[in-house]
C-alpha cells in the first residue's frame, strides 16, 4: 500500500496513524506542488512544464523562496515516475489518495488522476468531504485539512476507501482538461470537487484590507490575512501580490532587508 497526501503536514499524522495501525501500513508520498494557483496550460508537456518552473521562480524570487527553485526539491514529475514505476513491476500494489475538502488538495488529486489511469482498480479515493471527526478536546468539527484530523481518527477514515470508478476516470480527467485551457490563475473549490477559476489578483482586494498607512512587516499582513480572510492561499503567493501591488504603486515597499519576509508595506499617501 502507498498512501498519497498533498500537504507536508499531514505525511507527519498519517505516519502516526500507520503506527496505530498495522492494516496501513506503507509507505507515504507527497505531492509538493500547489496545482491551485499558477499555469496549467500543456502541463504535461515540456512546454507547460517549464512554463510554470519558470513562474514559481517568478513567484519565489529573493529571500528565503530561492533554495526549492534553484536546488530543485521539489519535483513531482520525478516522484510520478518512481511511483508509476514501482506500480508496474508490482502489481499486487495499491494506491491510496487522501483529500481533504480544500482546492490544494483537490487540485492535486486531479492533477495527480493523469497518471493513474493504467492502474484502475488498485487506486483508491479517500475524500474526506464534510465528515465529522472528533478533535483532541473531543469536540465534533469538519476539517478543511487532513492534518486537522487527530491520528487515532484516521483509524475510522480508513474505512472511507473506495475504488475510483471508471467513471470518474473518464470524468475527472476531461474536468481537469478544461481547467488547464481555460488558463487562469487561482482556483477555488466551490463544492464537492467542483473548482472554479479567477485571474491571478483574486486575493488582492482582501489582501490590501489588512495593509494600513504605517509600516508593517510582510508576515503581519499576511498572517492577519490567513487568520480572517475565508479563502486563502500559500505564503509564498501572498508575499509576490503584496511585491506586486508595489510594482503597480498601489502600495509601498520597504527594502533594504536580507529576508523578503520582513519586507515592510503601507498604503500610498
Amino acid at each position: 500500500m502507498i498512501h498519497i497526501v498533498f500537504n507536508a503536514a499531514d505525511v507527519k499524522v498519517l505516519q502516526e496513524a500507520i503506527a496505530l495501525d498495522e492494516t496501513l501500513q506503507g509507505d507515504v508520498i507527497q505531492i509538493q506542488d500547489d496545482y491551485a494557483v499558477g499555469p496549467l496550460t500543456n502541463i504535461y508537456l515540456g512546454e507547460g512544464k517549464q512554463q510554470r518552473k519558470r513562474w514559481w521562480h517568478h513567484v519565489q524570487v529573493g529571500g528565503d523562496y530561492d533554495e526549492n527553485i534553484e536546488t530543485e526539491t521539489i519535483d513531482d514529475y520525478k516522484t510520478i515516475a518512481t511511483l508509476v514505476g514501482t506500480l508496474r513491476r508490482d502489481e499486487t500494489e495499491v494506491i491510496w489518495i487522501w483529500a481533504a475538502q480544500n482546492k490544494h488538495d483537490v487540485s492535486g488529486y486531479y492533477w495527480l488522476l493523469n497518471y493513474m489511469k493504467e492502474f484502475q482498480s488498485r487506486v483508491f479515493i479517500l475524500y474526506l468531504n464534510n465528515l465529522p471527526f472528533i478533535n483532541e478536546k473531543g469536540n465534533i468539527f469538519y476539517p478543511d485539512w487532513l492534518f486537522q484530523i487527530p491520528a487515532k481518527e484516521f483509524l475510522k477514515a480508513k474505512k472511507l476507501a473506495r475504488e475510483i470508478t471508471a467513471s470518474e476516470f473518464e470524468v475527472d480527467p476531461d474536468e481537469w482538461i478544461k481547467i488547464c485551457e481555460e488558463n487562469k490563475g487561482v482556483r477555488i473549490l466551490e463544492r464537492g470537487k467542483k473548482l472554479v477559476q479567477f485571474d491571478y489578483d483574486y486575493y488582492d482586494a482582501e489582501l490590501k484590507k489588512h495593509v494600513t498607512a504605517e509600516w508593517q512587516k510582510a508576515s503581519k499582513i499576511i498572517n492577519n490575512f490567513l487568520n480572517k480572510a475565508k479563502n486563502t492561499t500559500g505564503d509564498v503567493y501572498l508575499l509576490w501580490r503584496l511585491k506586486t501591488l508595489a510594482a503597480m504603486q498601489i502600495l509601498e515597499m520597504q527594502r533594504g532587508v536580507k529576508n523578503d519576509k520582513d519586507l515592510e508595506f503601507k498604503l500610498v499617501n
